[in-house]
């Protein structure tokens, strides 16, 4: 087993008709550009009924048709967010926990030891998250995982991931491992995933390979190392 290979993102998701909530990080493989990207995925009626929108620098979700959504909790809420050099994304709410943290003086994987996995028993989907930290012309990143210990809810598990970039190479986690009845909960550490030097490719790669029918939306964000220009790549399944 090589324990250093870098897969292609879309061979690991195809296939895969349920991944849940995605994200991914690293640098492109020039060494000129942070990337990150964020999906989601539904199963429900109220799930599907969104799509991302974006104002000054942040990524939100949104209901698609206001008047269908059944129950805004854990579908709405702020994915990306700056914080002065920082860029925060995450799956759920926990984004502001993570800005008011960073806004109090604690780091990163301190904000989330206020929080815990998601309350929607019985598949406790797990909160993921992530944050590049710009510095000096470079970055580096964490990610982390809240799960359940056990299938009952009893108790929390905290695991965070912190990074030093490398050209080429992103990290990959995501919400569950397949579909199921509780979904399972994705298992070990954040795969290692190529990051290509085109925007495009990667957004293309990883729209195309998200199961047609349980897709909703995906963001993807490059940022220029050395003069801080940023791109971006939003698609909606819905619009």
């Amino acid at each position: 087993m090589d324990i250093y290979k870098i897969h292609n993102i879309a061979e690991l998701i195809k296939d895969n008709s349920y991944v849940g909530r995605g994200i991914v990080i690293g640098k492109t493989a020039d060494g000129k550009k942070a990337a990150t990207a964020y999906f989601i995925m539904g199963r429900s009626a109220n799930s599907r009924n969104r799509i991302f929108t974006q104002r000054d620098g942040a990524v939100f979700t949104e209901p698609f048709d206001a008047s269908k959504v059944e129950d805004p909790s854990l579908i709405i809420y702020a994915a990306i967010r700056e914080y002065e050099n920082k860029l925060i994304v995450t799956n759920g709410d926990q984004t502001d926990t993570i800005y008011e943290g960073l806004d109090s003086g604690i780091g990163f994987a301190a904000a989330l030891t206020q929080r815990e996995f998601e309350p929607d028993a019985p598949n406790l989907t797990p909160r993921i998250s992530g944050m590049l930290t710009f510095d000096e012309g470079d970055f580096t990143y964490d990610m982390s995982i809240l799960k359940s210990a056990d299938a009952a809810g009893t108790a929390c598990n905290r695991y965070t991931f912190s990074y030093a970039p490398l050209a080429g190479l992103g990290h990959f986690i995501h919400t569950y491992v397949c579909d199921g009845n509780p979904i399972p909960t994705f298992q070990g550490e954040p795969e290692r995933v190529a990051i290509p030097d085109s925007i495009d490719e990667l957004t293309d790669s990883l729209w195309d390979a998200l199961d047609a029918e349980n897709k909703i939306s995906l963001y993807v964000r490059y940022i220029d190392l050395a003069t801080g220009e940023v791109e971006n790549r939003m698609i909606n399944k819905n619009n």
